[in-house]
Parts: C-alpha cells; structure tokens; sequence
C-alpha cells in the first residue's frame, strides 16, 4: 500500500485493516510476515542483483536502471485524458437524501444518516451511487440505510484509482507501477 492509502486505514477514530477493513489492535505486528520478508530473496528488474526483499526499497531508491525500468512501465501504462476534466460528475461531496443538507463526504453522509434517519423507511436514491457511471440515478433502494451500511463504509478514491472510465486491466497496471514507484 502507498502511503496516503495505509494513512487513510490509520486514522486515530478507527484503524482499519486495508485489505478486509477489520479493526486493528494496537501494538499488533505481523512478525511471520516480517520473517518471510527477511528470508524471501529477489532479483532487482534494473541491474538483477540478487537481494533479500527487506532490502530491495533501499536499493530502489538508489538504484538508476530500477527507476528507468520503472519510468518506461510507467510511461507504457499512461494515457492522455479521455474527456475534459471540467465535465466530471461531483463524486466527493453528497447531498443527503432524506433531508436538505448538503455537502457531506462519504464517510459524513453515512454518520449523517446514521445518526439523524436510522427510523426513516423512506424509499430514496443513494447520491453516491448516482454520481458513479455505473449508477442509476432513478433506483430507490428499499433499505436505504442498509445499503450505506454495507456498500458505503469506506470511500472508493480511498482505495482505488480513480479513472471511472478506464478498463480494469488498465487500473491494475497504473496501481501496480504506482505501488512500485512508491518509496
């Protein structure tokens, strides 16, 4: 995971695993893990030194013919923008179904609803699911706060890449070259 992803997954209300989205406890190390990475020998893609994997972030970053391996996956995997950035649907801030505020976040319209329409069986449109391309704007979910429970608890740009409109191959490749980039 990059950074601002495992930062996301941190955050001091509730650390959260960034792959199954369990709690975490304090103070828990993943010491197999570590022993594995620690014995797991690899070959760099830039020069084919051979290395233990605890050291291959190190040599990556000083490694010249790593970070042009990396570059030309980069720029094999980088493609112009499709449409004008400027016609893009509101996927970060939702008005709330049930009530006139507006303007909440993801994770603030699931707290929102949570705490103010728990009781409210009122068939409405989930604004987020709307504002996604594969949403329909017209589907009234039949339990609205079941649907946030399940579908919403965490935020896609969060944990995905967010071109909406590319392929899943391309978004794989472009979220494995990143996570290589990464330092």
């Amino acid at each position: 995971f990059c950074t601002p992803c495992l930062q996301e997954c941190l955050k001091p209300k509730k650390p959260v695993c960034g792959v199954c989205r369990s709690t975490l406890s304090p103070g828990s190390r993943a010491l197999d893990l570590e022993k594995q990475i620690e014995m797991t020998e690899t070959t760099c893609n830039g020069c084919n030194k051979k290395m233990y994997l605890s050291k291959m972030r190190s040599h990556a970053a000083s490694c010249s013919k790593y970070q042009n391996y990396i570059m030309e996956g980069v720029k094999a995997v980088t493609k112009e923008p499709l449409h004008n950035t400027r016609n893009f649907p509101n996927r970060f801030t939702f008005p709330c179904p049930y009530c006139s505020e507006k303007n909440f976040d993801q994770e603030g319209l699931v707290e929102h609803c949570k705490t103010l329409h728990t009781m409210d069986a009122k068939q409405v449109v989930c604004p987020i699911c709307a504002s996604m391309p594969w949403g329909d704007p017209n589907y009234r979910s039949a339990n609205f706060m079941e649907h946030l429970q399940r579908r919403h608890r965490f935020s896609y740009d969060t944990f995905v890449v967010c071109d909406y409109d590319a392929d899943e191959d391309d978004m794989m490749a472009q979220v494995l070259m990143r996570s290589l980039r990464d330092k």
